[in-house]
């Protein structure tokens, strides 16, 4: 395809809302796409893209490639959910560009993608590499370099699941040593099996790192009172951590929002459904019930509220839309 080829959008925004946009060139990556989505539509979220590709009875497909795009296409925003990093402490060193979204919003992937490290380890990675296939010599990690490709690792992991099991850290550490097989263990039988251990401590102390800096899906876990330490927080063994699946199990509030701010919205849909259903502003409603996701699965999740006290607070949630809706925000996309 040309570079210069007019592109014909509909973008579908949500549920009940799409526009139509017309680009007079076509944008040279997706990532630019989204850019120029942003600025014709005043868009100040993240979000991803889907396109309805004509190769599979036009079924929406995740937009990887800028030449799959059709000229004349219809694409879907997926939306990132907003973590608020504010109480971010400066001591927390993982909370680096590694982690520009904190919400896990794919499933485990078949294929571990190792994420780019530092410039001075991907040098090093580079140069082992060629060693390795050259020499078979494995490269001798600093303690600052094999901490970064760690952290790195880490934050990747957390993307995906921040509660990995046995395998995916195998699997990840596996993904690691093929890509470079300058770091493959002398001595083990795998060739990873010490940096598998090593990720799974890491991911241990990344989520006390986040715990600490407000991310609420892993400090829901986090109590710590004990007879040495009553003044501690209450003990969460009661709170299930998040199950296969659930991508958004306990997220921060969005960015800009508080509790009351968030607590006046859910007021303002009370009283939206107190009129007749003719009477209803729906896009309203629906606006405030993406907003407010965190507070109800703060809620959901802390208090276990009675559905009928649950259904006096949320009558929205009742709503067969916004049950889809709330199941899909919850879940594997």
């Amino acid at each position: 395809m040309e570079a210069t080829d007019v592109l014909r959008l509909r973008v579908i925004l949500d549920d009940i809302n799409a526009e139509r946009l017309i680009l007079p060139s076509r944008p040279e990556t997706v990532n630019a796409l989204i850019i120029e989505i942003k600025n014709k539509l005043n868009l100040a979220y993240d979000f991803r893209l889907q396109f309805q590709d004509p190769e599979f009875d036009n079924a929406l497909c995740n937009l990887g490639n800028i030449e799959d795009l059709p000229s004349k296409a219809t694409i879907k925003i997926v939306r990132y959910l907003e973590p608020d990093l504010s109480s971010t402490s400066t001591d927390d060193t993982l909370l680096s560009d590694n982690t520009d979204s904190l919400d896990r919003l794919c499933r485990w992937p078949e294929i571990f993608v190792i994420p780019t490290f530092s410039y001075e380890v991907e040098h090093a990675l580079r140069e082992g590499n060629y060693a390795f296939v050259k020499e078979g010599k494995t490269l001798n990690l600093t303690r600052d370099q094999k901490h970064n490709i760690l952290d790195g690792m880490a934050a990747e992991i957390y993307k995906h699941k921040a509660y990995p099991s046995t395998k995916n850290i195998l699997m990840a550490a596996e993904a690691l040593v093929r890509k470079h097989p300058c770091l493959k263990e002398k001595g083990s039988g795998t060739g990873y099996e010490g940096w598998k251990n090593s990720l799974r401590f890491k991911m241990g102390n990344y989520r006390t790192k986040l715990s600490r800096a407000g991310i609420k899906d892993v400090a829901v876990n986090a109590g710590k009172r004990s007879r040495t330490n009553p003044e501690g927080a209450a003990s969460r063994a009661k709170i299930k951590r998040p199950r296969r699946g659930e991508i958004n199990f306990m997220p921060n509030y969005p960015q800009g929002e508080t509790k009351d701010t968030l607590e006046n919205l859910r007021l303002e849909m009370v009283e939206q459904f107190k009129k007749t259903v003719t009477d209803r502003d729906m896009i309203i409603i629906h606006q405030h019930m993406q907003r407010t996701f965190a507070l109800r699965r703060e809620e959901i999740v802390n208090s276990a509220p009675p559905i009928a006290e649950l259904k006096d607070r949320w009558p929205a949630l009742f709503c067969e839309a916004q049950v889809s809706k709330n199941l899909e925000t919850l879940s594997w996309s």
